[in-house]
């Protein structure tokens, strides 16, 4: 196994990298797709979120795997190398399969133990899937990932630790009152359709507001969703579609306003904002974004900057610099933007009257939030995973080996029994069943122990060298050991869950 992930995060980056990082749907198959091409890889997948971006590989060479991914991740990012090699992190083999299991629990999602991730981990492995990007490594790895993910939630308390990012959001715009009647009667705007989006319209109508307006570039994705909002034993939440032309004449009635869309430039500027609730907005009235310290240009080191924390203290110096003060005065608009890059013109929090919520300032709030007890226990989880994936990974390596192995014993018992049969042509069926069993049965004998426990070695670390030695004491055609490894990889039953 040589695993290998290349990515950032809001625990690395500030948000406005990430936001010009992000990567659209069809970018991210152009990525898998070039990265199989370029000669380090031979698996990928991409892991894209709204505040996290990842490439995994299964590379032959760790430093021109690492070139290699970096560059890719740059160039259908349209960020410059050099701007974004300081926040990029690198981790190699377990650290690698320990990064993806705890992101899979929630242990690096900005609210600690949100269970959307897993979704997104699940689409990840879906798109490789389909583009037959992800093998057998990639395969195996977001399989289990799924599945520690999983075990986290059901075994520990991890989710009184985290919330969804929406409910997160919604908090913030709260200001400490209760959400519940915060949202009451209020009128709602949500624009896009989406997971995120629809799970902002859910919880908004639990929470009471009088009614929710879905705007959508697709109307029918947003007629779907109020049809979902309207069915039988739901919260009787009046709710309509609207196109997206409508949205800045929905502004004037609305309240409280969640936006999460695929779109690649504003969808509510300042000036619309301003507009809806007829006050008056100076553009030039910017403030300017002050310097803050680099992280690490060395990737190799970049991972222990970010667990030192370093990220965190540069995310907060943009935050401090780039994000002005909310507008004063009784909220009278409520923004909460969930989209990465940005929907939302943040220069609407210094309009009078409304309060902007969005990914940067949630994982400002996020970093001061306090962690569960629980999380302990869920590291404890994700570190004994770790040491049983890379166990049978390794002990997978060997089985082409064996199986081989096998395969060649059985040739030549074969090919003792056919010797035989020349040399004694008088024997009758049972007398030839009877030594055709025995000989087997000693060459099994012989056989059983030594393989056993050739396995038992290759699951412990540095035991990757015994297929090779096997290889080499039994003088294995390297063509049958490949043949045994494509048919395993080319099972139709590998992989699903």
């Amino acid at each position: 196994m040589s695993l290998l992930v290349v990515g950032l995060s809001h625990r690395s980056a500030p948000v406005s990298v990430l936001e010009r990082a992000s990567l659209a749907a069809e970018t991210q198959a152009k990525l898998l797709q070039d990265t199989l091409a370029a000669e380090p890889a031979v698996e990928a997948a991409v892991l894209a979120t709204c505040n996290r971006i990842e490439l995994y590989a299964d590379v032959d060479k760790f430093h021109a795997g690492v070139a290699e991914l970096s560059t890719l991740l740059a160039q259908h990012s349209g960020v410059g190398l050099d701007e974004l090699t300081p926040y990029l992190y690198v981790h190699y083999e377990d650290r690698a399969v320990h990064h993806l299991f705890s992101v899979a629990c929630g242990l690096d999602s900005m609210v600690v133990g949100e269970g959307q991730i897993l979704g997104q981990i699940k689409d990840a492995l879906a798109l490789g899937q389909e583009l037959h990007t992800a093998g057998r490594l990639l395969n195996d790895l977001f399989q289990q990932a799924l599945r520690v993910g999983k075990r986290a939630h059901s075994e520990t308390g991890i989710d009184r630790a985290g919330q969804s990012l929406v409910t997160f959001g919604l908090e913030q715009l709260a200001a400490g009152a209760d959400v519940a009647g915060w949202a009451r009667g209020k009128r709602a705007l949500v624009i896009g359709a989406g997971s995120m989006s629809s799970l902002a319209a859910a919880t908004l109508a639990r929470a009471g507001v009088a009614e929710i307006v879905v705007a959508n570039r697709t109307r029918a994705r947003a007629d779907r969703l109020v049809e979902i909002l309207h069915q039988p034993g739901g919260t009787g939440v009046a709710a309509r579609a609207v196109e997206m032309a409508a949205v800045t004449g929905e502004l004037t009635r609305a309240d409280v306003v969640v936006s999460c869309t695929g779109a690649t430039g504003l969808v509510l500027t300042a000036e619309a904002v301003a507009g809806a609730l007829g006050l008056a907005f100076d553009p030039a009235s910017e403030v300017p974004v002050a310097s803050v310290p680099a992280p690490p240009a060395d990737p190799d080191r970049h991972a222990a900057w970010v667990e030192n924390g370093a990220a965190g203290t540069v995310r907060q110096a943009v935050r401090r610099a780039t994000v002005p003060a909310q507008g004063a005065g009784p909220v009278r608009l409520a923004l909460l933007d969930l989209a990465m890059p940005r929907d939302i013109d943040g220069a609407t929090a210094r309009l009078d009257g409304v309060r902007l919520v969005d990914i940067e300032s949630l994982a400002e709030a996020s970093a001061d939030a306090p962690m569960a007890a629980d999380v302990d226990q869920v590291r404890t989880i994700v570190a004994d995973e770790v040491a049983a994936f890379g166990a049978a990974q390794r002990a997978a390596h060997i089985t082409p080996t064996v199986v081989a192995l096998r395969t060649m014993a059985a040739g030549v018992v074969a090919g003792e029994i056919a010797r035989l049969d020349g040399r004694l042509p008088d024997l009758d069926e049972k007398q030839r069943a009877e030594i055709s069993q025995t000989v087997r049965r000693v060459v099994d004998k012989l056989l059983h122990a030594p393989t056993v426990r050739v396995k038992q070695l290759a699951s412990e670390p540095g035991g990757a060298g015994y297929a090779d030695a096997l290889r080499e004491l039994f003088d294995l055609d390297p063509q049958t050991v490949a043949a045994v490894s494509r048919a395993d990889l080319n099972d139709p039953n590998r992989g699903r869950s």
